[in-house]
């Protein structure tokens, strides 16, 4: 008798007392509810396994991105967000019902939302890439934002405009610290990394490196002397890394605690050296192959 694999509950919603209306009948719970979408209005929020400060981040949700809501309780909201399909808990005061269609991206790695269409006021926010901001007019060299405040309109993009190569959105992040669970500019962890860069790119992404080598792009049979290229993502169990060119790689990682580019064969000694192979590696057609 085969034994039915339960499905994974980082991106499917379900609790023993609560699970979402599309599970019903693939998962067992005592209530089943629609859930209603919510928006971020905060510069991010973190997602957490529960619903506590204290609990492991596991994702962070940035500024416009939208998730569904099944349960608010005490100040935490247990959702879904839409970009990636991950559950979890946030605060809830960084969300609202009004949904309002984004009209630009943050293009840059990083930049400030001001009072006035001035640089030289003290900032009310630091947002991150990949942000998104519905724009209800420019003044001068700023866009205004529909909430209030002003963000520089040469660090934004139109909705829908994509980034040529993905890996040089990801070298801008050299230096980055490393946090378990990030995705922001502010700190990230490898799969965050990948997944930010690639969504810059035009690409959806998962959110987990395991996710990723098991659904993103194609296997490259590197080791059958196939030649890595810029662009080709490594995997190790747990971690996940870019090539930059055929022998150069980049990632965020703990040993370095920062997003760092070093020579691939030296991050495979260390590695190996703490017990991990490499799994896999996998290309996205239509990448830049150039080394």
């Amino acid at each position: 008798m085969t034994e039915t694999v339960p499905p994974d509950p980082r991106r499917h919603a379900y609790r023993a007392d609560l699970a979402a209306e599309a599970l019903r009948g693939q998962v067992e719970a005592p209530r089943f509810v629609k859930g209603e979408l919510r928006q971020v209005t905060a510069p991010s929020l973190p997602l957490r396994r529960a619903p506590r400060f204290d609990a492991p981040l596991d994702n962070e949700v940035l500024l416009g991105e939208t998730v569904t809501v099944y349960e608010e309780s005490e100040g935490w909201a247990w959702v879904q967000l839409l970009r990636d399909g991950y559950v979890g808990y946030i605060p809830n005061e960084g969300l609202t019902p009004r949904l309002v269609e984004p009209t630009h991206r943050i293009g840059a790695l990083r930049t400030y939302v001001y009072p006035e269409p001035d640089g030289r006021t003290p900032p009310l926010a630091l947002l991150s890439l990949n942000a998104r901001i519905a724009a209800a007019r420019e003044e001068g060299r700023f866009l205004e934002l529909d909430t209030g405040g002003y963000v520089a309109a040469t660090h934004a993009v139109p909705t829908g405009t994509n980034e040529a190569d993905y890996v040089t959105v990801a070298e801008a992040f050299i230096g980055t610290p490393y946090l378990w669970g990030g995705r922001t500019s502010i700190g990230l962890d490898c799969s965050g990394l990948v997944q930010l860069a690639l969504e810059a790119a035009g690409h959806a992404v998962p959110r987990d490196a395991d996710m990723q080598a098991n659904e993103f792009g194609q296997a490259v049979e590197w080791q059958r002397g196939a030649d890595l290229a810029r662009g080709d993502l490594v995997f190790w169990q747990g971690h996940v890394g870019i090539m930059t060119g055929a022998t150069d790689f980049l990632h965020a990682n703990a040993f370095h605690m920062a997003v760092v580019a070093e020579p691939l064969i030296q991050a495979k000694q260390r590695i190996k050296a703490a017990g991990y192979e490499v799994t896999c590696v996998r290309r996205l057609p239509g990448l830049p192959s150039k080394s």
